[in-house]
């Protein structure tokens, strides 16, 4: 099934062209930039100036919440105040649960989002058997429901988002279809069916998920079943509930960044819990990641594709030490400074030597391998640690592992028999070194890339590997022109985080060219690692991003509750302001904290309710004894 345009050279998928208000998405438009509020939606004033702030930022369409017809009705207020402001930037209307909401919005605002996992269908985690006829009169109940909102939207040249959630799936689709990228397709395909009935078209679709392999393999899917239909509508892209700070940029940019290298995505939302202006740099930054794509260097087509891009499946190798096989995915990294090592230069690191105990402490995310190039250290490092050398220097002193460039490869004979490092691109790879390193039980790949196409080229490089039965662990390098931390960041988890995406890598090596990074560094290839849930090193928050029915402050509860259980390594806690997403996605949640009216908190084990309407002053140590009564919990060390 096809998804994109091309697994080798950089193009857009070519949708069409859906006006709001006087902004076009899809079709020839560049990739659009939008975000949410998070005021009350009766306070006029507070969400026009919040509006102010996201538009003045860069927003090119802001979304308001409507939960109930008072709220659609205030839009009209909201509107007339941004006009006489001078700001005319589209407004679309969030609904969910609500169709009265929807119709008196549409006739108000340029564009109206539903969820059809709500807008006519329910959630109750009940499982039901459905025959194809009970099916088709659910099917023809939810088009009695969704058409005259269609029509409405037809008279006022009021553009449509489908937005199917993984969090909010109704319980007939999961019935049917499972907890699944499908099901999560299919939800939005009855709702686009019926629009195509009624020659509605000013459609965008998303397929929002917080767990970033299900949102990528739910987009493709959706493409792959446009294609199949006849369909070409603009795509709206974002990782739901991504977070905070370093965890949600990371997030947003492995998921975002993935489909945009394949040429999918009209319009980006980039949803962190903070203020919402602080969104629009973000999304811009990560955007420029894509400005100098290019297919200057030609690469090769993909004839015969081994992987599977709708569901995850991660390459096979053999395991060399702690790299391939079934182990979790390595991080190699450059030591900053090239002279004068002590123990305290592996800090950044993970590594913290005590001097009064004479001990090595060493946390989660603790970098695997280091490479010391030519220098030489004078102490015991820690056992955990690995150190590589230029191969001329491993050959005199015999200490650590070798990197060898592919030349040096395979021109010597004195090679490691426990663990060999080869550097290679694309234009390395032949005949003689295949047999080579198939031959050698302890070859293991760097691959870097000078592409300006570097996830394509990458690709391209594995996908011949896998044709040809190679099993050597690979690790997939990145080099930066010394750009910024924050591009870094972006740009990395987007090249990196899309190939292990598709199951690809075995390991990370980031370089950014300059010494003073190697915290920022560690740090960011942890965290690739973990969005991409290739490797769990810290606890994940899964925190919606707040909106006007929110029921507490999200980023100070959140900072709250990361303050006290961010050593639980592995747990997953769902941060939700209210009972929208909330219950769907403590499905993915080990525990869930949702927001259920205000200053009343409950609590879910999973997706289970444990505790109802608790007082929110208490809540935080409530989930932390729940926590404690199901095994999850440890002390800080």
């Amino acid at each position: 099934m096809k998804y994109c345009n091309s697994l080798t050279s950089y193009s857009r998928f070519k949708t069409r062209e859906v006006m709001v208000g006087g902004i076009g998405f899809g079709g020839d438009n560049p990739i659009r930039v939008q975000s949410m509020t998070t005021a009350d939606t009766m306070d006029t004033v507070a969400t026009v100036e919040e509006s102010i702030r996201m538009i003045d930022a860069g927003c090119e369409l802001v979304r308001i919440t409507a939960p109930s017809k008072k709220e659609a009705e205030n839009l009209k207020n909201i509107k007339e105040e941004l006009l006489k402001r001078g700001y005319s930037t589209p407004i679309v209307a969030d609904i969910h649960f609500t169709p009265n909401a929807a119709e008196i919005a549409a006739g108000i605002v340029e564009k109206v989002r539903i969820n059809p996992g709500n807008y006519a269908d329910k959630k109750k985690f009940e499982e039901i058997e459905y025959t194809d006829k009970s099916y088709q009169d659910e099917l023809n109940r939810i088009r009695e429901k969704f058409t005259p909102l269609v029509k409405i939207c037809k008279e006022n040249k009021t553009a449509i988002r489908i937005g199917t959630n993984h969090g909010s799936l109704s319980d007939r689709i999961l019935s049917r279809y499972g907890d699944t990228p499908k099901g999560m397709v299919e939800s939005a395909m009855e709702f686009l069916r019926i629009c195509r009935d009624e020659n509605y078209h000013e459609i965008i679709l998303s397929m929002k998920a917080s767990n970033t392999r299900v949102m990528v393999q739910a987009y493709r899917l959706l493409v792959a079943e446009m294609i199949k239909e006849s369909m070409n509508y603009p795509l709206h892209l974002g990782v739901t509930e991504a977070g905070e700070a370093e965890d949600g940029r990371i997030k947003s940019a492995v998921g975002i960044g993935t489909l945009l290298e394949d040429g999918i995505g009209d319009t980006i939302r980039v949803s962190l819990t903070e203020a919402p202006e602080h969104e629009m740099p973000v999304a811009f930054n990560l955007l420029k990641n894509f400005n100098d794509r290019d297919n200057k260097i030609r690469i090769k087509e993909i004839t015969k594709y081994p992987l599977t891009p709708f569901n995850y499946v991660k390459r096979k190798s053999r395991a060399v030490k702690n790299i391939g096989g079934n182990n979790v995915p390595v991080v190699l990294t450059l030591l900053d400074k090239k002279s004068n090592i002590k123990p305290s230069s592996f800090y950044p690191y993970g590594y913290n030597y005590s001097v009064p105990l004479d001990k090595w402490n060493i946390n989660d995310q603790a970098t695997d391998y280091i490479f010391l190039g030519d220098n030489d250290i004078g102490f015991e490092i820690p056992g955990t640690l690995r150190l590589i050398y230029n191969f001329k220097k491993w050959k005199i002193n015999k200490k650590g592992h070798p990197i060898f460039s592919a030349k040096e490869y395979l021109s010597c004979i004195e090679i490691s028999k426990e663990l060999n490092f080869i550097e290679i691109s694309i234009n390395d790879i032949s005949n003689e070194l295949i047999d080579k390193i198939k031959n050698d039980k302890a070859a293991v790949l760097i691959l870097n890339t000078n592409n300006g196409n570097g996830v394509a080229e990458q690709r391209k490089v594995f996908i011949d590997l896998i044709n040809q039965n190679v099993d050597n662990p690979v690790i997939i390098k990145r080099e930066y022109e010394k750009i910024s931390s924050e591009l870094l960041q972006l740009y990395a988890s987007s090249d990196i985080g899309a190939l292990l995406i598709d199951g690809l890598g075995d390991g990370i090596a980031i370089n950014n060219k300059q010494d003073g990074e190697g915290l920022h560094i560690n740090s960011t290839s942890f965290g690739i690692l973990q969005a991409s849930r290739t490797r769990i090193s810290k606890t994940e928050y899964i925190s919606c991003p707040s909106c006007g029915r929110t029921l507490f402050d999200l980023q100070e509860t959140t900072a709250k509750i990361r303050k006290v259980t961010d050593h639980l390594k592995g747990v997953k806690i769902g941060i939700m302001g209210c009972i929208v997403n909330g219950p769907g996605e403590m499905a993915d949640a080990d525990y869930g904290y949702v927001g259920t009216r205000p200053g009343k908190i409950t609590l879910y084990k999973e997706k289970n309710i444990v505790r109802k309407n608790i007082d929110e002053e208490e809540a935080v140590d409530a989930l932390i004894d729940l926590i404690k009564e199901h095994g999850d919990w440890v002390e800080k060390k």
